[in-house]
């Protein structure tokens, strides 16, 4: 055996050995996110080619350079380098795969044997877009956390102190946005009562969204605030007012969750009829009609302000809106003259069809909540084909947030501990309650063992899909279903380290084609804290996510890539 053979031998089987370590690496990362997104037949079919492949290409890779030996010497020297790029580009290969059955029906693998030689962050990975949802209470979505002894340590919501610091967290941790969600009314559903909604702070109380903006706003620079507001009890001049109102003294960083109250307990409140879901997206089109004129209204060179004629504003260049449409009327100008960006961001979270429709016409940002990889992906390919189809609008121009919720440790038993201590928090009634006035029905009716496909929904169907399909299809109990949701509102939930969440969000990133993650709050502001110190510094190491902000405004920083 020559010393060139033995040569070119040992580096062919380090480099098989590398790429068979680099797989292997990442095929144990990813075990974990496929459990939480495929079912168990998925994984199990997947495992069974997973092993045979990468040794198969490695060693075939590495015996094809061994015998280019033979036929010239220059290999001697060439061939430590290409059996080391051939086996990285396999491994890159893996890494690139849009369709997880597109290389031999093996799953995409995300931890590559191509990383363990190209250390650079990947400049083709998709990176990140963050935001944090709360709501302006003592509770957000994971119910029962204001018992948890990590929630609001020496903090007290309902003044100006938290929410600057959540603010000032957010914004170190680099998110674009807090996102602020909100309901008008205390659920009133569950034995037509808001009893149990107020016994057990099931998203009560809460305050007005937008009064906390300037509070948010005034302690950053760069964060912006996505604020829900209803278009079912306010007339559209004067939520356009307060809109750009809210963008001057922000500097242009604010986004509109454009709701239509789903409610009973909100029109109850309100005094009103609730109306059929059926013509709510035909008095919603109107609504944005009469808005986008209001917005307009002002041309960008319309202010003079000149001393010495007098004139402030020209009022050739300050349109007056005649709008007279079926539900609404109005004719005037604008109070507010034109914000820095324009018009707020504008985010939509529909899940129906005709709501689908809806945010691929008008959204800048939509929010989607699917509890498993394969729903985002299905949501992602019809709203994106809807985008271009119906709406002709350019590939990216929408951005995809899906809700996530993050418990991260120090180690994965660390952060089931955690996830336990959470879980015990949750009142079994007041889960009940919240899932009754967020869907419709009094679930207090029905046995805590029947099956939720069994039951009418007739409020919000996209999030009742989430709790179908929690547990991958399989039949769930209204009792299963209530602790469920009121966990993190149907979000797929990670538990694990640092970098098992971050290889559970690239996962997300890349076969569900998300382009960011809504996260929702657990104990507040910690859980926020523990993110931005633990998560994103590795989703930064992996080049999956932002060092600086790009722009000064929402819009600059959410459409930067």
């Amino acid at each position: 055996m020559t010393p060139a053979f033995i040569t070119i031998s040992i580096f062919g089987f380090l480099a098989t050995v590398l790429f068979v370590a680099g797989y292997f690496r990442g095929a144990t990362s990813a075990l974990t996110d496929r459990q939480q997104s495929h079912s168990q037949t998925t994984i199990e079919r997947e495992n069974k080619a997973r092993y045979a492949v990468p040794v198969v290409f490695a060693v075939a890779a590495s015996a094809v350079v061994i015998a280019l030996v033979g036929l010239n010497p220059i290999f001697v020297y060439l061939g430590p380098l290409l059996a080391i790029v051939t086996n990285a580009m396999i491994g890159f290969a893996f890494s690139t795969t849009a369709n997880p059955d597109d290389l031999f029906s093996v799953g995409r693998i995300r931890r590559l044997p191509a990383a363990l030689f190209l250390h650079a962050p990947m400049s083709h990975k998709k990176k990140a877009h963050l935001l944090g949802f709360i709501q302006h209470g003592v509770n957000s979505h994971a119910t029962g956390m204001w018992r948890h002894p990590k929630d609001k340590i020496n903090w007290d919501w309902s003044r100006p102190p938290y929410w600057q610091h959540m603010a000032q967290t957010m914004e170190r941790g680099l998110f674009d946005a807090m996102f602020i969600a909100d309901e008008l009314a205390p659920y009133n559903n569950y034995q037509d009562s808001s009893d149990a909604s107020v016994r057990y702070a099931v998203q009560c109380p809460t305050h007005e969204p937008s009064t906390i903006v300037p509070i948010i706003t005034t302690a950053t620079k760069h964060l912006g605030v996505g604020v829900t507001l209803s278009t079912a009890f306010e007339h559209p001049y004067s939520m356009v007012r307060r809109l750009s109102s809210l963008d001057h003294l922000s500097n242009g960083r604010i986004a509109w969750n454009i709701v239509s109250s789903y409610s009973k307990s909100e029109w109850d409140a309100y005094g009103q009829e609730m109306t059929d879901r059926s013509g709510r997206y035909e008095r919603m089109e109107e609504y944005m009609d009469l808005c986008y004129q209001l917005w307009d209204s002002w041309a960008e060179d319309s202010i003079v302000a000149d001393a010495e004629t007098g004139i402030y504003a020209d009022p050739a260049k300050v349109r007056e809106v005649d709008f007279k449409g079926e539900y609404f009327r109005c004719r005037g100008r604008s109070f507010c003259f034109r914000s820095p960006q324009g018009r707020p961001v504008l985010w939509q979270a529909g899940s129906s069809d005709r709501g689908r429709d809806f945010a691929a016409k008008h959204a800048e940002a939509v929010f989607a909540v699917h509890p498993t990889v394969e729903r985002m992906r299905q949501y992602t390919d019809d709203l994106t084909q809807r985008m271009s189809g119906k709406f002709n609008r350019r590939p990216g121009s929408v951005k995809l947030i899906y809700g996530l919720q993050c418990i991260v440790g120090e180690s994965k038993s660390h952060a089931q501990e955690k996830y336990e201590r959470i879980k015990s928090c949750i009142p079994l009634e007041g889960a009940i309650a919240w899932i009754s006035g967020h869907f419709g029905p009094d679930f207090s009716k029905y046995d805590l063992n029947e099956n939720v496909r069994n039951i009418e929904i007739p409020g919000i169907q996209g999030l009742f899909d989430s709790v179908i399909y929690a547990k991958g299809g399989q039949p769930i109990t209204v009792k299963e279903a209530a602790l469920y949701y009121a966990m993190g509102m149907g979000m797929p939930i990670v538990v694990g380290t640092p970098q098992q969440v971050a290889d559970t969000m690239e996962f997300y990133m890349d076969e569900g084609g998300a382009d960011g993650f809504m996260l929702i709050a657990t104990y507040t502001p910690g859980c926020f804290e523990e993110f931005v110190d633990l998560v994103v510094p590795e989703l930064q190491r992996r080049g999956r996510y932002r060092t600086a902000y790009a722009g000064s405004t929402l819009r600059e920083n959410l459409l930067a890539y």
